[in-house]
């Protein structure tokens, strides 16, 4: 049993870092739900959104990595219940303690494996649109036919399709600082006095 000053060190560290996770996570997932809604809403508006269909794979996991987020901050929250608890006369064992943070390692293990693989899913579709894009200062270009209005050949990306990327590359970031946070909180636990 670790003695009592350790267990108030502990048990700060479980609520200072718990804290940190809970909002840089809530900011993330925040800034995400903003892409994620902006993305969905424009993309409905784009005059050609019909030729965006390659990122749906990619925008489905980030959309599942998000939903993982939304558990990781739950679980941060339960990081800093835990802290509390640990401060009161009667506290949680140090086995209880651990399978909680080893919850969020895991948690955030699967949050970034889906955000990379949609990201490889995003990067790649985005990659095949920009070789398809004629070669010129602007990517696409306007072919006009005589008596007709012009036509745009090739399939430039939009900032609507690099927003999608921008909602993957932040909810991979908000696991991966839960990851760092907890991987700190289970040294902390089980350093030797």
């Amino acid at each position: 049993m670790a003695d009592r000053l350790d267990l108030q060190l502990i048990a700060a560290a479980l609520r200072r870092m718990g804290w940190v996770r809970f909002w840089a996570q809530v900011v993330l997932g925040v800034v995400v739900v903003g892409v994620q809604l902006f993305n969905n809403i424009g993309g409905r508006l784009a005059a050609n959104s019909s030729r965006a269909l390659g990122l749906g794979p990619g925008i489905s996991l980030t959309t599942l990595a998000f939903l993982l987020l939304l558990w990781c901050i739950w679980q941060s929250w339960l990081v800093v219940r835990c802290g509390r608890a640990l401060a009161s006369p009667v506290h949680p064992s140090k086995g209880e303690t651990a399978r909680l943070i080893k919850r969020g390692v895991l948690a955030d293990l699967v949050g970034i494996t889906l955000a990379v693989v949609g990201y490889q899913s995003l990067a790649g579709s985005l990659f095949v649109q920009a070789s398809q894009q004629v070669p010129g200062f602007f990517g696409a270009q306007i072919q006009a036919t005589p008596g007709a209005a012009g036509r745009v050949v090739g399939l430039p990306i939009t900032s609507i399709e690099m927003l999608s990327v921008l909602g993957n590359t932040q909810v991979l970031f908000a696991h991966l600082i839960g990851l760092w946070i907890s991987l700190w909180l289970l040294q902390r636990i089980y350093r030797q006095a």
